[in-house]
């Protein structure tokens, strides 16, 4: 179990509170330091999964918390974003990404109950999803206003497209037994 792909994960949830931390010090490069933080969560999110499979050192705790791990991440990034930027344009689509997590992580668990986890397994538009989350998430920690803010903030909404459009297909695809009648 504690093979360095899960002991990455593990790593992850632990940044989270150093990450929030960092976040609220009262110093001038407490964003940054922040944004670095997410950063580092985010590139242990890849290496992580790549080593697993690489190495084939997937595991069932690995498969678990690895998506865990990101929604806490993302999740607590989200927060700190809607408490900072105090902005309807802002808090409507950390709603929205939040909302659809949980959503998909449900419909994924139900999926699995029926035996048909498959059809509503990672695509490449959710990594896209995640990818574009993640980098609008970087930089509206980094920068709270200017230039950077602005790239941030197409990141976010370019993020929410993807996010509601990769809400559909997963849905889609578990249509048909979301619909089945016994």
């Amino acid at each position: 179990m504690w093979n360095l792909p899960n002991i990455l994960t593990v790593f992850r949830i632990i940044l989270i509170p150093f990450f929030i931390i960092c976040f609220y010090l009262p110093v001038a490069w407490a964003h940054y330091m922040a944004a670095v933080l997410f950063a580092v969560a985010g590139i242990t999110d890849w290496l992580d999964g790549y080593l697993a499979r690489r190495w084939q050192q997937s595991t069932p705790f690995g498969a678990f918390l690895d998506p865990v791990a990101d929604k806490l991440m993302v999740a607590a990034a989200l927060c700190l974003i809607v408490e900072e930027y105090r902005a309807f344009w802002i808090t409507l689509p950390a709603i929205v990404m939040i909302s659809r997590e949980i959503l998909i992580s449900a419909l994924r668990e139900w999926m699995a109950e029926l035996g048909q986890r498959a059809a509503v397994k990672v695509s490449m538009l959710g990594k896209l999803k995640t990818a574009g989350q993640m980098l609008a998430i970087f930089l509206l920690l980094a920068q709270p206003s200017g230039i950077i803010f602005w790239v941030g903030m197409m990141a976010l909404y370019g993020a929410v497209i993807l996010t509601f459009w990769s809400m559909l297909v997963y849905l889609k695809a578990a249509w048909p037994s979301l619909t089945q009648v016994d």
